[in-house]
């Protein structure tokens, strides 16, 4: 394993501030953290929390994958993953070129299913798999919502860009995310779908969340309830308002708005309550369980690590549950179990993460920054937690 000071998030913060020329105590007057804790996290004796990373790379005038060191191109290559990405993103140019005279595509049905089911294996965590499969079916969509426009066919390539989406931010590629939403939008527009926009909306807001951009974050959930407001009040439009407020919910965590979280969470519960489990809609798992794993995620990006090992505690895992959706729990569980003291436990939790979804949990920066302070919390490495630390690449 290398030296701890040598591949961290605190140490890309220290790298940076003395590329722009401050000290310590200059670039903690720019943040709403003490000089202590940016001194304890450049030197790697805690980890850095999502939020203080992006307040950080606000202070900085820098995009936050610069401190979070992503896309981690050496694993990536490692996994031959990098070389997947070119071919999604060379699909998603062909958006505005119409049919092509040399193509010949499935029929549309066949398309169609394809597309749900690389959703499903997005979910499942197969990003291999999906991201091998992905570019030659835009391309066909593309040309066949060209050749024969038709309603389905555009939600179809919608859908499509929004798996780009997903792929591309977990191996951490978020140039290309942006594009793929912006795709999404183009493809939304065609199908006259306000649930399909909403949803893009969602995603958008997300992106705003990770860079610390709490207020265009809310503005655009609020965009995305909005067009909910044209559409009929269907369980798929409440899934789509609800999954909204489990969005706005983490975003106002972020952002300190402690008042806010709750309004949302409760409003998120009452959909759930009328809607049920939903987890196939627009592939958002939607419901009960997913208002449950927010309000553990909301605690931990709080810094209420106790409440929110207290509620993980008390969750139990339905069997549909997207393998996706049980990972990011896990690594929450295990920041939470990590920040309480419970070491082993948190290890155990990443662990399984691993086991559920490797690719998804290695290219995860909280799961990073987490196995990083177990590694700097413990006096002796155990064994297992030395295989993960060298597995991730720090």
């Amino acid at each position: 394993m290398p030296p701890r000071d040598e591949d961290h998030t605190g140490a890309r913060i220290k790298e940076q501030r003395r590329l722009a020329r401050l000290t310590q105590r200059q670039l903690a007057a720019r943040l709403p953290y003490s000089y202590s804790y940016l001194n304890q996290v450049e030197c790697g004796a805690r980890p850095a929390t999502a939020a203080f990373v992006a307040a950080c790379a606000r202070a900085l005038s820098i995009d936050v994958t610069i401190l979070t060191g992503q896309p981690y191109v050496s694993e990536l290559q490692r996994d031959r993953l990098a070389e997947l990405v070119r071919p999604i993103r060379e699909s998603l140019d062909l958006y505005d070129l119409g049919p092509d005279p040399d193509l010949t595509a499935r029929p549309a049905h066949q398309l169609i299913a394809a597309v749900d089911r690389l959703c499903a294996e997005v979910r499942a965590t197969h990003l291999r798999s999906a991201a091998r499969d992905l570019p030659g079916l835009i391309t066909e969509l593309t040309h066949t919502a060209w050749s024969t426009p038709a309603t389905t066919l555009w939600q179809a390539l919608a859908s499509a860009y929004r798996t780009a989406h997903d792929i591309s931010v977990k191996l951490g590629y978020y140039d290309l995310s942006a594009v793929a939403l912006d795709r999404m939008a183009w493809a939304a527009d065609r199908a006259s779908d306000p649930r399909l926009s909403a949803v893009r909306q969602y995603m958008r807001a997300l992106v705003y969340f990770r860079e610390g951009e709490y207020r265009i974050g809310q503005r655009l959930i609020a965009v995305g309830q909005d067009l909910l407001g044209q559409d009929d009040p269907s369980r798929e439009a409440l899934a789509v308002a609800g999954q909204l407020h489990l969005g706005a919910s983490v975003i106002a965590a972020r952002a300190g708005e402690q008042s806010a979280v709750e309004q949302h969470i409760a409003e998120a519960g009452r959909i759930a309550q009328r809607v049920g489990e939903a987890p196939d809609v627009y592939w958002l798992s939607f419901g009960p369980t997913n208002v449950a794993l927010h309000q553990v995620s909301a605690a931990v990006e709080t810094c209420q690590y106790d409440e929110a090992l207290k509620q993980a505690r008390n969750i139990h895992l339905p069997p549909r549950l997207p393998t996706s959706r049980r990972a990011h729990f896990l690594i929450d569980r295990a920041r939470a179990e990590m920040e309480t003291g419970h070491t082993d436990a948190a290890l155990k939790s990443l662990v399984d993460a691993r086991r559920l979804a490797p690719e998804q949990t290695r290219y995860h920066p909280a799961a990073r920054d987490t196995i990083t302070g177990l590694v700097h919390q413990t006096r002796r490495t155990p064994e297992t937690l030395h295989h993960m630390a060298t597995w991730v690449g720090l």
